[in-house]
């Protein structure tokens, strides 16, 4: 096979490909046992018909296509692999020439991995701060925890106030009618909470056991029923019990129901150890984000728009499955925003672009420091997802090979030793 690159634009090569007529006959033989199946002559059992007689019937070009299909894509790849570079679309292939005992010939023009001119990434000056960790931080968490084990009681006094819990009936109105969803008995709804309609929580205030009132209420103008956004309704409610949320003590007994701890201080340390490293945690996580991003804003490159593309297709499927999740499809996410999918593409278009930048400035230092990836550590990776599913190692690993995601996870590893050489660099 014979390969003749040619740079076409800044990111754009073009390759002439020769293929030896021995292959190119071979792609033909493959491509008449293919064809010859379906073929009915009189005169032949279908299946049977002899290549001679199949292209004196239909002319020779009758197997051009499925040999060029079968020649193509082997050839195309071997001449990727021999031109070293590293394309970043499907090739767009023309001219493609094939005849029997001739070489075959085709040229793919084909968007390549653009240069990256990396600048300064080490010896960076990179603030690292990590968040102090105050017995304020520890008492607010405790607080949490106090929360989680509240009982609600029947309040001994007859007016609702601010944060209580009011156990309610309710009919809404709209121009005088009922409307559909406006309507619940025995609903308990905390006051101040903001989960109604806003102004709707603040109206009960002071309102007795037993009493009913009417509150005048507007829905909000993004409401998701279209026939009452915006519109001003009236419910009649009807206040049947009071209850409050009684805490339990801040003492030692609340750490045993708590935790594993049997005094309140052993409790109060452990909060304020795992607090700690929570923080650091963070800190480190910021720091690393800060330092790629000034890694990649002293990168120079020029990125096609094909990578933001794809890097948009990659953070949409993300999205879908975060949604999915959720029990909620894309298309319903898009309808509660009031957005489409080109809308999506063009608000998150400068996030996939500052991601590439970063992903091809990382991937330039993994190569130019020789970073690579130890069958251990992927070892160590599969089994660390084997244990998140519940699988055995060999399982997910022949998952991953099975769907093209193998070399992802050693990317992703390369990446992560990458960051880590960073780090212990800056």
């Amino acid at each position: 096979m014979k390969v003749n690159k040619e740079q076409i634009g800044e990111n754009e090569v073009k390759l002439d490909v020769e293929v030896d007529a021995e292959e190119v006959n071979n792609a033909l033989d493959q491509a008449y046992k293919k064809i010859v199946k379906d073929v009915e002559i009189d005169g032949f059992r279908k299946g049977k018909v002899p290549r001679g007689v199949l292209e004196a019937r239909y002319g020779e070009e009758v197997l051009h296509k499925d040999a060029l299909d079968i020649l193509i894509p082997k050839a195309y790849s071997e001449a990727v692999e021999e031109s070293e570079i590293e394309p970043i679309s499907q090739p767009d292939i023309v001219d493609a020439f094939i005849e029997k005992d001739k070489p075959a010939t085709f040229t793919a023009e084909v968007e390549t991995q653009p240069e990256v001119n990396l600048g300064e990434y080490t010896d960076l000056d990179i603030e690292d701060e990590t968040e102090e960790i105050t017995e304020e931080d520890v008492m607010n968490e405790l607080e949490n925890r106090r929360e989680k084990f509240a009982e609600l009681k029947v309040a001994d006094r007859e007016e609702v106030k601010d944060e209580d819990f009011a156990i309610i009936d309710f009919d809404g109105y709209h121009n005088g009618e009922p409307f559909e969803g406006g309507s619940g008995e025995e609903y308990t709804l905390e006051i101040g909470s903001g989960t109604f309609i806003p102004g709707f929580e603040e109206q009960l205030i002071g309102v007795k056991v037993g009493e009913e009132v009417e509150v005048d209420v507007t829905f909000p103008e993004e409401y998701h029923a279209d026939n009452l956004a915006g519109e001003g309704v009236t419910f009649k409610v009807k206040v049947k019990e009071i209850k409050e949320k009684v805490l339990p003590e801040l003492d030692d007994e609340l750490a045993k129901e708590v935790s594993d701890f049997e005094t309140l201080d052993e409790l109060k340390e452990d909060i304020s150890s795992t607090l700690k490293e929570e923080a650091g945690q963070r800190a480190e996580n910021e720091f690393a984000n800060n330092l790629i991003e000034t890694v990649a804003g002293n990168t120079e490159v020029n990125i096609p728009e094909t990578m933001i593309e794809n890097e948009l297709d990659t953070m949409m499927q993300g999205m879908q499955q975060r949604l999915q999740q959720q029990g909620m499809d894309f298309d319903q996410y898009l309808e509660m925003t009031g957005t489409d999918e080109e809308a999506f593409r063009s608000q998150h278009k400068s996030e996939a672009e500052k991601r590439v930048k970063s992903n091809l400035a990382l991937e330039a230092i993994a190569e130019k420091e020789g970073i690579e990836v130890t069958d251990e550590e992927i070892e160590n990776k599969i089994k660390e997802i084997a244990e998140a599913q519940d699988q055995e190692p060999d399982m997910i690993k022949a998952f991953l090979q099975m769907q093209g995601q193998y070399d992802s996870v050693v990317d992703s590893i390369k990446m992560e030793n990458t960051i880590d050489f960073l780090i212990e660099n800056n």
